[in-house]
């Protein structure tokens, strides 16, 4: 077993941001570009663990860069490429490193909103249902049980808070006041077509894709496709044999972590408590696997 990588360190880069997963570098003499690494942390209840998951970043990676292929005709992404090799020399001497856990993507403005897809009623959505059926501007039908599939998949934005917020769920009519009408069309039309065909494959590999949080930023006013894509970190991953409608669904991602964290007194802020073994071994199992059905690699 390799020895997780919390965080990384490269000097001779610029250190533009630490994420919950991902250190994102600039490169000197490539301002266009930026090196996107892909850490072993995992975080719950939007904090970040002392302990990490060994090869979670690469399972990550490998992961986008699968989806960035399959989707590629829907919409540009940010990808330059994955190979160590023709990353700039600045970063040769880190490419051991950087090998299978990062990728060399063009610089955009990333949008100020979080672009969530959901084809079925789960997680907070569910928990807003309960109480309303009118959320996030949708007027849905009474009766629904938890782990429903949705009559059509819906684009449901929110605001983007800061390292340790909540994100905020927001109506497409505040999104069109933050972005405008028309480009508020154009994100949600891009992301349903995304999800849809990423759901549709996923399907024919026995997983259902609950709902996902896509990345999108901008290039010369063209919207791209950015960030990691379609991972157990942004979505919720259901095994199809296992799909049992009106309760939470076993899935493949971080449950195994959530519902060890819910049994304990945590107050869910930081610090975090410490993670056992058992729990971070079968959390990158179940990553593993779903990189596997998905990908058919082994």
């Amino acid at each position: 077993m390799t020895t997780p990588v919390l965080t990384t360190d490269f000097p001779t880069l610029i250190l533009k941001h630490r994420g919950k997963v991902r250190d994102m570098y600039g490169i000197p003499g490539h301002d266009d570009k930026l090196l996107m690494v892909a850490t072993d942390r995992i975080s719950a209840y939007d904090v970040i663990m002392d302990d990490a998951i060994p090869g979670k970043g690469a399972i990550l990676t490998e992961l986008s860069l699968f989806w960035f292929d399959l989707l590629g005709d829907i919409v540009e992404n940010h990808l330059i490429t994955a190979d160590v090799a023709k990353y700039p020399e600045v970063c040769k001497p880190y490419a051991e490193q950087l090998q299978g856990r990062s990728m060399l993507v063009k610089k955009t403005r990333p949008l100020s909103i979080e672009c969530i897809v959901r084809g079925y009623i789960s997680g907070s959505f569910w928990s807003a249902y309960k109480k309303n059926p009118l959320v996030c501007g949708f007027h849905l039908p009474q009766g629904l049980q938890e782990s429903d599939k949705l009559s059509e998949p819906l684009f449901t934005p929110s605001t983007k808070a800061e390292l340790g917020d909540h994100d905020e769920n927001i109506s497409l009519a505040q999104m069109q006041e933050i972005v405008g009408v028309d480009r508020a069309e154009e994100i949600a039309r891009t992301c349903l077509a995304l999800y849809k065909k990423a759901a549709d494959y996923a399907l024919s590999r026995g997983i259902i894709i609950a709902d996902t949080k896509f990345e999108l930023g901008e290039i010369d006013g063209r919207l791209i496709l950015i960030d990691e894509v379609l991972t157990p970190d942004s979505s919720r991953f259901w095994p199809v044999d296992l799909y049992t409608p009106g309760q939470s669904q076993p899935s493949f991602d971080k449950q195994f972590l959530r519902d060890y964290l819910s049994s304990l007194t945590w107050d869910k802020t930081p610090p975090p408590p410490p993670l056992p073994r058992e729990i971070t071994e079968k959390t990158r199992l179940r990553y593993e696997e779903a990189v596997q059905k998905i990908t058919g690699k082994q």
